[in-house]
């Protein structure tokens, strides 16, 4: 799994990722944008240094390219860098979590563009799966970010909950989240 552990957000993208992209950037027929969450995000975007082997992504725009024949599980440009994309196609993220987005590489590519969630809609995403990875995944922005537990609550009150269909559930995994993330260390 292609990571630099004394990788910190900020820092240039790692050679081995810039050409992967680079590459991929080449074969695209038009612009894209990728709405990206996951290992990739946290760890050259939020700076923790953690290993990962693909770029997750909820949503590309434009949407009818195949991206996962170009740089998917199996594709050659993925058995070449050992990086994949990978189409999360089932996650929770708050209504409007769009309009927060944030460009990852601002200028790095010309055709492609990757975006992040803010650190909230980071955390929401990750709730439902609620994982040990994700919570401390969730933990760290939380806690590097200096997040407040009431805007996360606000948050997920407005723009995640009423889609939910295990509203109890959520609710109780948040609010345990949150008594993690208040814990001083």
């Amino acid at each position: 799994m292609p990571t630099d552990s004394k990788y910190k957000a900020g820092d240039s993208l790692p050679s081995l990722w810039k050409e992967f992209l680079s590459e991929l950037e080449s074969m695209l027929p038009e612009p894209l944008d990728l709405h990206c969450i996951g290992g990739f995000v946290i760890c050259y975007f939020y700076g923790l240094p953690r290993p990962t082997g693909d770029i997750d992504y909820y949503s590309a725009v434009p949407a009818n390219l195949n991206l996962i024949e170009m740089a998917g599980e199996g594709s050659a440009l993925a058995k070449k860098y050992k990086i994949q994309l990978h189409h999360v196609a089932v996650t929770n993220l708050p209504e409007d979590y769009a309009t927060r987005l944030t460009e990852m590489l601002p200028k790095m590519f010309k055709n492609l563009r990757l975006f992040a969630p803010d650190p909230y809609d980071f955390i929401l995403s990750k709730l439902e799966r609620n994982s040990a990875k994700d919570r401390d995944d969730a933990d760290y922005i939380f806690k590097t970010k200096k997040l407040s537990s009431q805007i996360l609550r606000e948050r997920y009150e407005r723009e995640l909950r009423p889609y939910l269909s295990k509203e109890k559930w959520h609710d109780d995994t948040l609010e345990l989240w949150i008594e993690i993330f208040e814990k001083t260390n």
